[in-house]
């Protein structure tokens, strides 16, 4: 049986902890865009985890209705949300994390955490590197 090779400090698995690095970046580019984080925490903190587009635009502060349906439905592709869709008239659509979605909370707290925490060192850092 041939042993496994251990990754090199150059190979980008080693890097990245993982054995498919290209995955890891593709999928931290889709859920660390501009607008999936906002969406994320926005459906994971509104009332019974559920909303509606409309509550979901006036929500997420800054983001375009363009914007946003095209955030929900790659969040959906990627089976972080749910989409339902009542039969009424006007039809009713509502929003949710699935429990795919609500995994990712844990570690978005975390880096909202972070943020908080040094927002004013990065504001600091950012004011004297453009002094020099």
């Amino acid at each position: 049986m041939k042993k496994a090779n251990k990754p090199k400090q150059s190979d980008p698995a080693y890097i990245c902890g993982s054995e498919d690095p290209i995955a890891v970046r593709e999928l931290l580019t889709k859920i660390g865009d501009k607008w999936s984080i906002f969406v994320v925490l926005t459906l994971a903190r509104v009332h019974n985890n559920r909303a509606r587009f409309s509550g979901l635009d006036k929500t997420v502060p800054g983001i375009s209705q363009r914007m946003l349906t095209l955030t929900l439905r790659n969040l959906e592709r990627d089976g972080l949300v749910s989409r339902e869709v009542f039969p009424e008239i006007p039809p009713r659509v509502e929003y949710e994390l699935t429990t795919l979605g609500k995994s990712l909370l844990q570690p978005l707290d975390g880096l909202v955490d972070w943020v908080t925490d040094n927002w004013e060192d990065v504001k600091k850092a950012q004011a004297g590197f453009d002094s020099k």
